[in-house]
């Protein structure tokens, strides 16, 4: 691993060398060559899911037999779901998805020689929807619902189980849109991690799990949700400026604004945004999508931040009728593919990532023997 500089936080450090995603102001959001506009606009997430495992984009024959695979990975093995029982119903929901991965590698065990690592990449992006809407409606209806499913996609396959009918086709293709956008995103704290555990020789689940962990927080996958926190804390778009510019004053973090690596847009932003429009159209909303545009008006003009792409995340899914603590997963639905490529990736041309630290701590302390101190 090759390293520039020092910088708190890694920013602007190059970690490593990837053929997987260009990101970042100058470089556009591209993945394996494909402008993320034309592929959240055209393309199924399924292909998307193909392109960044396996290299290419696939011949219709290839995507058929592909999402043939991932339909077949949907099943439950009957260990997990006796686990996702006991799992409590306050528990969050990515510590569900964590658990769910976890076990499923005790269950299911990769070869040594990674020689089922895409096997086991399917599997994951099969399963993870199972995992979610089982346990939520286990323990919820009291029901354990089938993983068998006509619909050919992980968008629809998830709205479907969550809401036990069959989705809108509206709300299939904004969910479609919205896992392409999220699948992959470069270097950033949960694929980082995922390559580190991967640079140990560790298994598949095993970096996954962790990329999962490193998700569940605020300041990375977590920001989705305090965004439709911060949303729902008004009435109307008066009050919400009024209430954010409050929040500013008091020197409180908004999230769902800025990026780490884009300076004037996220790119991916304005897809969602109109993805978000359509949906608060359908639903015959008149509130959640204005209060969302005075808070993107107010924070750019206070502090020239703009909204990325969690923020126009947070009410797309809310309008459809997706809990609030369930965005984060929605997440490792999506993002488990650049999770997946990365991994595999990182195994062709493997070191172990292992940065050294600069020593901040006390110098020269002689011992005391204890009867003394």
């Amino acid at each position: 691993m090759e390293t520039k500089k020092k910088v708190g936080g890694l920013a602007g450090v190059v970690a490593g060398k990837s053929a997987i995603c260009t990101v970042g102001t100058g470089h556009g959001l591209n993945y394996r060559g494909y402008d993320i506009i034309e592929l959240a606009n055209l393309a199924q997430f399924e292909e998307v899911a193909y392109l960044l495992i396996f290299g290419d984009l696939p011949s219709q024959e290839q995507l058929q037999a592909f999402k043939h695979k991932l339909k077949i990975a949907r099943n439950l093995p009957d260990p997990i779901k006796e686990a996702l029982k006991l799992i409590p119903k306050d528990a969050h929901p990515m510590d569900v998805m964590r658990t769910g991965c976890s076990l499923l590698g005790c269950v299911e065990k990769e070869k040594p020689d990674f020689s089922n690592q895409e096997d086991i990449s399917i599997r994951l992006l099969g399963i993870f929807p199972s995992i979610l809407t089982f346990w939520h409606h286990y323990h919820h209806d009291k029901t354990e619902i089938s993983t068998q499913s006509d619909e050919e996609s992980i968008a629809g396959y998830f709205l479907e189980k969550l809401h036990r009918k069959p989705p809108k086709p509206l709300w299939v293709k904004a969910m479609n849109a919205s896992l392409i956008l999220y699948a992959e995103h470069e270097f950033n704290a949960s694929t980082f991690t995922a390559r580190i555990v991967t640079s140990t020789l560790s298994d598949t689940y095993s970096a996954i799990t962790a990329a999962i962990g490193a998700l569940r927080g605020p300041l990375h996958g977590g920001a989705n949700e305090a965004a439709m926190d911060l949303i729902m804390e008004f009435s109307t778009q008066e009050e919400a400026i009024k209430g954010v510019r409050k929040k500013l004053e008091n020197k409180a973090k908004i999230m769902g604004f800025g990026h780490r690596v884009y300076v004037k847009a996220d790119p991916r932003n304005a897809i969602i945004k109109e993805w978000s429009k359509k949906l608060a159209q359908d639903v015959g909303d008149d509130r959640i999508y204005t209060i969302s545009e005075g808070i993107e008006k107010l924070m750019w003009e206070e502090k020239k931040l703009f909204p990325n792409l969690d923020f126009y995340s947070a009410s797309a899914y809310h309008f459809m009728g997706i809990p609030t603590a369930y965005f984060t997963p929605i997440f490792i639905m999506s993002r488990t593919t650049g999770w997946l490529a990365h991994i595999i990736e990182q195994r062709q041309d493997n070191k172990l990532i292992r940065p050294s630290s600069e020593y901040i701590g006390p110098q020269n302390r002689p011992y005391v023997p204890i009867q003394n101190r």
